[in-house]
């Protein structure tokens, strides 16, 4: 072996062990050649999948109340994935399944036609899906006081529950509703319309969207003739009151009705019916599920019956499960103490941010425009990341005190990295000795110091984490990427000068090297769907 060579600059032995190191050389090459392409090709080189696209389905929503935290790292996390796949060289299609019908919609419609005197989003200034929100609480408010009422005049609890009358009114409006009657489907646009503008405003502000949107309403009747086709097949069996089941049993798991005895159908019916119309849409190569975990055992059940029914692709099914976000006792509670409301929470991140910022003096001449489109940036920045650094898998403590923090493992940290490195390009930009930096052949720089190398090493592996992110569905290995470079220049930039008259081609190298670590942690951020900013 040559010690002084292309590849190897030095080895030793040791106890044994062979240890090498490789040239610097070998890395600046490898450097070049990926500014280079990063120029080029903005994503990485992976041909597009010819099987077919990946469809991601997130948010879905119900249209009786706004969205709250679990939505929030259900949209998060859907979103980051299809931003990850698509990066990793994949077509994606970012689908959306509205739950706008049911019950639970006709609670609210029902509470707004008895209590609502007329009120519109217009007339009380309140978001439209906020005003739907605000009838189904009435709605509860108002039956749990009938209940109460039966259980005085010596009805049972269970007896009571099952025959207020204003939920005979609800279930009433249903079946008004199922037959298609013309006042009450009236009713029924003009509160879901209010929902929709709603939450177009809640996803643009977390900065999310989708190519596709379903309706139950569309879709819940779908399905029913894969249930006779399976009956046909003796897949499944009808038992004596008329329903339909299939037996799982041998499988591990239990008897699964997919038709009531009066023939209506139940959520499973509807996803087979949905699943199967994607399949035919877009022939895709996978269909993930972004659901919580509570749902596990539905999505086991859906892909068996599937692939027991005889659909070869069931196996392209794959149920991203995910577990609840917590918040610390007494922060953020809703108005009803319960659920937390996504847009309070994003509007008291954002106002923590302007909080902490003025705090800290990190307004570098700021207009107050755009003090106020930093603050959105580093509030959303702080929740994005503290809720995408974590394995879905877990159940996490959101802590917004710790989220917004321009030191650690934050959004906040990386933010101020990115502005950090701007600023110090655009000083260098200033200056007729170093304007061309941009010019430098990094391969011929062979001085590395070692939190340069340290620098160049995380640089290079990007792609491979974006590919073993989408590999996984994993936004936590970009989060945690993100933060490792970010704290790697850091570390360089307080051990080494950048702008050095006195050695003009190192700090012309090391100008180069920022500009690509700059545009790295805008890149890894774009995936998390998190902003970073030009100055601080």
């Amino acid at each position: 072996m040559v010690a002084e060579g292309t590849l190897v600059s030095g080895f030793n032995v040791i106890k044994g062990f062979l240890n090498i190191s490789i040239h610097n050389n070998l890395f600046l090459n490898i450097l070049r050649d990926k500014i280079i392409s990063s120029i080029t090709q903005p994503v990485l080189s992976g041909e597009s999948n010819s099987e077919g696209p990946v469809l991601v389905e997130y948010s879905s929503p119900n249209t009786n109340k706004p969205l709250h935290l679990g939505h929030i790292r259900n949209n998060l996390l859907g979103y980051s994935v299809c931003q990850i796949l698509q990066a990793d060289g994949n077509n994606v299609v970012k689908v959306n399944i509205v739950n706008d019908r049911g019950i639970h919609i006709c609670k609210s419609m029902l509470a707004w036609q008895k209590y609502g005197s007329g009120e519109t989003p217009e007339s009380t200034g309140l978001k439209g899906d906020h005003l739907v929100g605000k009838y189904y609480v009435e709605f509860d408010k108002h039956y749990r006081e009938e209940v109460k009422q039966l259980e005085a005049s010596g009805w049972s609890r269970e007896e009571a529950e099952k025959k207020a009358p204003l939920l005979a009114e609800a279930q009433n409006m249903l079946r008004k509703w199922e037959e298609g009657d013309p006042e009450i489907m009236q009713l029924w646009e003009t509160m879901n319309k209010w929902v929709y503008a709603g939450f177009d405003v809640t996803y643009k502000r977390l900065g999310v969207d989708f190519d596709k949107i379903y309706f139950e309403s569309q879709t819940y009747l779908l399905g029913k003739s894969i249930v006779e086709e399976g009956l046909k097949k003796g897949i499944l069996y009808k038992k004596n009151d008329g329903s339909v089941w299939i037996d799982l049993r041998a499988e591990g798991l239990d008897e699964k009705v997919l038709l009531r005895s009066d023939g209506t159908s139940v959520y499973m019916t509807q996803d087979l019916g949905t699943a199967v119309m994607r399949y035919e849409e877009y022939q895709f190569s996978k269909l993930i599920y972004v659901v919580g975990n509570e749902q596990d055992y539905h999505f086991k059940v859906l892909f068996l019956i599937l692939k027991k029914l005889g659909y070869e692709w069931a196996d392209r099914l794959y149920h991203l499960s995910y577990n609840m976000v917590d918040l610390p006792s007494g922060k953020m509670k809703s108005r009803e103490g319960t659920v937390v409301d996504a847009d309070e929470l994003i509007e008291d991140m954002v106002n923590e941010a302007a909080k902490l910022t003025r705090e800290l003096g990190k307004l570098d001449d700021f207009e107050s425009a755009e003090a106020k489109q930093l603050f959105e940036m580093l509030g959303l920045g702080a929740l994005k990341y503290f809720i995408l650094k974590v394995d879905p898998e877990k159940r996490m403590l959101f802590n917004p005190d710790e989220s917004i923090d321009f030191n650690g493992n934050t959004g906040p940290f990386i933010q101020y990295t990115h502005a950090r490195i701007r600023s110090v390009l655009r000083k260098a930009e200033s200056m007729p000795a170093f304007k061309s930096y941009k010019d430098t052949d990094v391969s011929l720089y062979s001085k590395l110091e070692a939190k340069e190398k340290e620098m160049v090493r995380i640089l290079l592996k990007l792609d491979g984490v974006i590919h073993e992110a989408a590999d996984r569905f994993s936004p936590a290995l970009i989060a945690n990427y993100a933060y490792e470079l970010a704290k790697s220049f850091n570390q360089f930039y307080h051990d080494h000068p950048i702008i050095d008259p006195e050695h003009s081609e190192t700090s012309k190298f090391r100008l180069y090297l920022c500009s690509y670590c700059a545009a790295m942690i805008h890149k890894s951020t774009m995936l998390l769907g998190i902003g970073v900013p030009e100055k601080m």
